[in-house]
Order: structure tokens, then sequence, then C-alpha cells
């Protein structure tokens, strides 16, 4: 099986998912099996051709041509390659846990449900193999508007809300931003294809353009991929919170948040190469402004008391980190770019998990009712503080490394203010997370612990397995580094 045919049939599979759980709807058992089943072959197939991807090939396949330049291509580089591996690799525990959340909650439209989340897959792996920035456009489009079921799934009122915000807003900034800047780009540069370097940083391969110019164009990519929850188009994220948790999940770790911080950084990387952003100060403007959403983003989820609300506003803050790091371009920021998307979203699965086991156990959503929980959900509570400890970036989490890099980013940049933003924003982390479980151990004076039991098992071992993975990051962070690296030295070497 040659690598061209892996990228084929690893895109294939999530679609041939979605005819078997069609086909089998009527039938739950062997519905999810086929689920599963293709969750694990696609992180199989995905698994093979990273072993030649990260050995130096660069497979590529051409669907067809639209129009002369704009192109359906997949062309697999180390960076897109470690994104398909994040998504495939959590699709598996996802789908167990929404087995057992569907299942646990007696859900309506549970067909519905795991065909559209195998779309979303598709279009995640689509993005991440995508060759050019049309094809990009096409599979961010196609994430779009196969989770809008997803986020409606309840059907009433507040659901039809939350989907008119979320499909609004990505739509919108897509068209409005995004698509504009694609047209400009093949204007300047007369191709699309992702190209170590950065197509408009080889002046041989286009149009000169002036330093503000390409600062607009930034702009136009930055808040054009409003999947980057990048303020002020960040509304959409909070208003999906009304879908089942298990979309939830999906939304911010596994898919639709992801697709949208990888775009940010591939665009840096191979459109606008990371040294031109860096010396020519074009990206200056955007480094203050992931910087304000970091500290707002906090400072904000510090004051929800529903859980997924608090988690919402934490995951755009975590969301900045990953742009700030683009926005840096330099080599340290955008390793830990790359780095904070696989640490992020292990991390946040496990808190999204932990969030939907306690409303399957315990029928709780706001933080304040949940004081005394974790006597009675040991397994829960403790996944949420070990995957809290990734998240603000204290060892033995993930996401230590990626909150180093990062600010040795913003030291090589000799932006010291955003340094100070980066420790501020743990400080708040800190605020935010670690309270939730240990407030949920303490059992009120003179009462009782609450007489609760934990979630299906089927929702508490994926936490459990996502908690521990947040750890193994912190110990096995170097093939993440390996994998990142060669980026930035190639960008390096191929750049005038």
């Amino acid at each position: 099986m040659t690598p061209e045919n892996m990228i084929l049939i690893a895109m294939g599979i999530p679609l041939l998912a979605v005819a078997w759980v069609a086909i089998f709807g009527k039938l739950p058992d062997v519905r999810e099996t086929g689920s599963i089943a293709a969750a694990v072959a696609t992180f199989t197939v995905c698994c093979l051709l990273a072993s030649h991807v990260f050995a130096g090939a660069r497979p590529t396949v051409l669907i067809g041509e639209m129009m002369p330049g704009f192109s359906i291509s997949f062309t697999v580089e180390p960076l897109g390659m470690a994104f398909a591996l994040i998504a495939s690799g959590l699709w598996i525990l996802t789908t167990i846990y929404a087995i057992g959340y569907m299942r646990g909650h007696h859900e309506i439209n549970q067909t519905r449900f795991f065909c559209c989340f195998a779309i979303a897959i598709f279009a995640a792996l689509a993005a991440a193999f995508s060759g050019n920035l049309f094809t990009l456009f096409v599979a961010y489009e196609v994430m779009t508007i196969s989770t809008y079921p997803l986020v409606t799934h309840h059907g009433d009122e507040k659901a039809r809300a939350g989907g008119r915000v979320y499909l609004g807003i990505l739509l919108s900034t897509s068209v409005a931003f995004f698509m504009l800047a694609i047209v400009w780009t093949w204007h300047l540069a007369g191709t699309l294809d992702f190209t170590p370097g950065g197509i408009l940083s080889l002046p041989y391969r286009g149009r000169q353009i002036e330093t503000l110019g390409l600062a607009v164009l930034l702009g136009l990519f930055a808040y054009g991929i409003g999947k980057a929850a990048l303020m002020p188009f960040h509304r959409w994220l909070p208003a999906a919170m009304v879908a089942p948790t298990p979309v939830s999940a999906l939304l911010h770790a596994v898919a639709v948040v992801k697709v949208g911080v990888f775009s940010v950084l591939k665009i840096v990387v191979y459109i606008f190469g990371f040294d031109l952003v860096r010396e020519s100060g074009i990206s200056e403007w955007l480094c203050y402004v992931a910087g304000a959403s970091i500290l707002i983003g906090s400072l904000v989820a510090m004051t929800k008391d529903n859980l997924k609300a608090r988690l919402a506003y934490s995951t755009i803050s975590q969301l900045a980190y990953i742009t700030l790091g683009a926005a840096l371009a330099t080599q340290a920021s955008i390793i830990g770019s790359g780095m904070h998307i696989a640490m992020h979203a292990v991390g946040k699965i496990t808190l999204f998990f932990c969030a939907g086991a306690i409303y399957v156990g315990a029928h709780k959503s706001n933080i304040s009712d949940m004081r005394g929980l974790g006597r009675a959900m040991p397994f829960t509570f403790g996944a949420f503080l070990l995957a809290s400890i990734s998240i603000i970036g204290l060892p033995p989490g993930g996401g230590a490394w990626s909150k180093w890099f990062l600010a040795v980013g913003t030291a090589d940049r000799g932006m010291y203010f955003l340094l100070a933003t980066l420790m501020i924003s743990s400080l708040l982390n800190i605020a935010y997370l670690v309270p939730i479980p240990i407030q949920a151990f303490m059992t009120p004076k003179g009462e009782e612990p609450q007489k609760f039991h934990e979630a299906p098992m089927m929702c508490v071992v994926p936490l459990c397995m996502t908690a521990v993975g947040s750890v193994l990051l912190f110990f096995f962070a170097q093939p993440i580094y390996d994998v990142l690296l060669p980026i930035t030295e190639v960008v390096t070497e191929v750049t005038p």
C-alpha cells in the first residue's frame, strides 16, 4: 500500500462509517461497533502513513482542478500528519465515550449524531492533509456544516439559537474574510500551494506587496478562520455549549477549534513563511490581540458557574496561546504552538469528558453544586485534576512543555509584556480550574457525602485514559518536538 493510497484510505474510512451508521441505525450495537472499528482503522492507517512522512516522504494526491490555480489536492507534511494523528487517535476515545454518554443520558437522534461525527472527522483529516489553501477552505466549510446538526442536537429553542450563532459567525467570517484572503493570495503569488518557506516570502514566486498590505492579509486570515475563536469573533464557541458533551469534546479537542488554530499555524509557516512574518513586523498587532484574548478569556472563565461555560472560555484563552505562537514566528514559538495543539487537545478533552460524566452520574452542571461529589466520583474528579495541571502548564502535565516554548518565543522577540501575560494567565488557570476538584473532595461540614456514583464505564474509562495521556505527554514530549523541528529548519533554509 503506497503512502498516496493511505491518504485516500484514511479519509475514506470515516465516509464509509457514515454509510454504515446510516444503514444500521436501528441496530445500536452494530452501528456503534462499526463506529469504533472505523475509528481504530483510521488511526491505524494514519500511523502507517506517519512512518513514511516522518522519514521524509511528502506523498501527494491530486483529486481534480476546479479551475486554473484552484485544485483539490492533498500533500502530507509533518505538521498536518501530527494533527491527523491527534484527531484520529482521539476519535477512538471520543466514540467510546459518546456511546456511554448517549446511552446513559438516553439521547435522541443517535444515528444522526454518529453520522455527523464521522463527517467531521473526515473534514479534519482533509484539512490536515490539504495541499493548498483552496482544499483547506473546502474542508473548513465541510467541518462547519457537518457540525451544525451536532450543535443543535437537542432540537429545542435554546439549541436552535446556539446553532444560529455558531453557523452565522463561522460562515460569515469565512466568506467575508477567509475567501477574500485566498483570492488575494492567489493574485499575489499565482499559486495557493502550501510551500516550505512561504509562497509570499519568495519574491520570484509572485508580486511584491508592501508591509501594510501583508499585515491586512494576515488579519483577513486570522479573523477569517473563525474557528480559532480569536476575540471578538469568539461568541460561537460558548453558544455551541448547548450541544451534548461529546459534541463539546469534538468542538474543543478533536476537530473544530483545532482545525482553526492548525490552519492559522499552517498559513503562517507555508503561506507567509515565519521569517517574513517575524522580520517584517506584520504580526505584532496580532501578538497583542492574542495576548488580550488569553487574559480576557481567563478572566471571563472565572465568572462562570456552569462548568461547560467555564471550560468554553478557557478554550478561547488556550487557543489564543497557539495563535500567539504563530504570530511571534520564532522557532521556539512555532514548536510551542504545534505542541500546544496536542497538549491542549488531550487535556481539554479530559475536562469535557469529566463534565459529561458528572452530568450523567450526578445530574450536576454548575460548579457550586459539586462540593462533595469527589468522594462519590473519585476517578472523574481525579482525572479532572490531572488534566487541569496540564492546562495550567505545570509538571507533570504535558502543557508545561508547550507553554515553556511559547514563553521562550516571547523572550526571543523581546516581548516581555506578553511573557508576563502568559505567566498571569497560568495563575488565572489555577484560579478557575484547581478549586473544582478540591471542593469536590470536600464534604460540607455536618453533611454526609452525596449519594451519587460514577458515570457508566464507557464514560469513565476514556476520561481516565486521556488524563493519563496528559501526564505521559510530559515524559514523552521529545517525539512531538522531533516532528515539529524540521518544519522550522526547512523554513530557515529556503527563505532568502
